[in-house]
């Protein structure tokens, strides 16, 4: 081929001698940067990279360039889809980054060389720019769901198993047949799963906004389809590997509040600041019970006058007490309650034992108690001797957990 039109590169080893140059490894591969790159990120191992380059054996011509040819050259790094040298040199590159990599043979193509155009032993001459790549992850560590992001989300967070997604998709066979999708989106929890065991496994490693190409092994594909929210095409071959197109657009937080799944909260809202209320706190809320048929139970306050109460004294349901104390200023949240906390309700007939109750609740304002370290010692000897006092009468009726909560607060009194 003749020497090549990309009029970037160095043709001598005399343009590039004022650059400096540091070594990469032990076996002799050497880098100039020519151009610095735009940000302190570089490529893993796995990641689909994008570069520009052009090559030519040492003290000769430029023989080879992607330029000349109209289009980047894409790769997998560290696949041995390409020689040691670019595995090992491309992996320090940013983005935006220009360098000339001197490579050595044995991390080249060594004593056979690549007749007609590299002779055996040959040193060779990269000039590279680094385009973009994007990241592949191996979710499973087995190669069964590869992960290709083609749009970064935002922030840094990701959701949790007990977390419910909203995602858009679309499921491909290998023959590029649509198996079943969903453009206006479908909400699920991830420890219930949709559509596949990848759906749950991928969706756990996106932040929100975040696109990506799912490649899926066989092994983590169908198990069975959604409903009337989904398309399916045709039959699925059996041992068919997938492609899922998928975008996390959003999620809502489900925290289990004591840890057992008898307290659920969803938040629907996210509230202000990182205060909340606790015991003894006056809490202003406004909130709709209901049963798991819509029956509504129990309604309390309203936008123009929200129903105030005293933190975790037994005025309101305790299920729905203990989830409102994790709860900020402004928050918004759906409160599943396991039947636990239904007996003695004057409701309790209507409900069976596998039964939820279901709680619409909102934090409209809180005002806490003087903090201990703000008190005076008269001031703390008063609710130190009622907190004691309250916590032994809580204790001998057995109502261990709000006992505790006492004790501990008498603690800091």
């Amino acid at each position: 081929m003749a020497v090549s039109h990309y009029n970037c590169c160095l043709e001598t080893d005399a343009d590039m001698s004022g650059v400096p140059e540091k070594q990469i490894g032990s076996q002799g591969l050497r880098k100039r940067i020519l151009q610095k790159g735009v940000s302190w990120q570089t490529p893993f191992r796995g990641d689909e990279v994008e570069v520009h380059y052009c090559v030519r054996v040492k003290d000769g011509l430029y023989f080879d360039s992607s330029r000349d040819k109209g289009t980047p050259f894409r790769f997998k790094l560290g696949q041995c889809e390409v020689i040691k040298g670019w595995d090992e040199g491309i992996a320090t590159m940013k983005k935006g980054e220009r360098a000339i990599f001197t490579v050595p043979p044995d991390l080249a193509y060594g004593d056979g060389g690549s007749p007609p155009l590299i002779p055996p032993n040959s040193t060779l001459i990269f000039d590279v720019e680094m385009i973009s790549w994007n990241t592949i992850r191996d979710i499973t560590g087995d190669g069964g769901i590869l992960k290709k992001i083609t749009k970064e989300g935002e922030g840094w967070a990701t959701p949790k198993d007990a977390d419910e997604v909203l995602v858009k998709y679309e499921a491909r066979l290998e023959n590029g047949t649509v198996a079943s999708k969903s453009d206006d989106g479908i909400e699920f929890c991830i420890t219930k799963g949709y559509l596949c065991p990848a759906m749950s496994k991928a969706v756990k490693t996106m932040r929100k906004g975040e696109k990506a190409d799912v490649s899926v092994k066989f092994s983590y594909g169908f198990r069975h389809f959604g409903n009337g929210n989904t398309q399916i095409n045709g039959d699925i071959p059996p041992n068919s590997n997938l492609t899922i197109h998928l975008e996390l657009v959003s999620w809502k937080s489900v925290i289990d509040i004591m840890g057992d799944r008898k307290i659920l909260k969803k938040i629907m809202k996210v509230g202000e600041g990182f205060d909340r209320p606790n015991e003894g706190s006056v809490a202003k809320v406004i909130y709709i019970g209901k049963l798991e048929n819509g029956t509504v139970f129990e309604r309390k306050g309203s936008d123009k006058e929200p129903f105030e109460y005293t933190c975790l004294e037994e005025q309101i349901n305790e299920g729905l007490d203990r989830a409102i104390v994790t709860m900020r200023k402004g928050e918004r949240a759906m409160v599943t309650i396991s039947y636990d906390f239904v007996r003695g309700r004057d409701f309790s007939e209507m409900v069976s034992q596998e039964s939820m109750l279901l709680y619409e609740v909102e934090l409209i304002d809180f005002t806490k108690e003087k903090p201990f370290w703000k008190m005076d010692t008269r001031e703390k000897i008063e609710p130190s001797e009622r907190t004691k006092h309250d916590g032994n009468v809580l204790f001998k009726a057995g109502k261990f957990w709000r006992a505790s909560m006492k004790y501990e607060r008498e603690c800091y009194l």
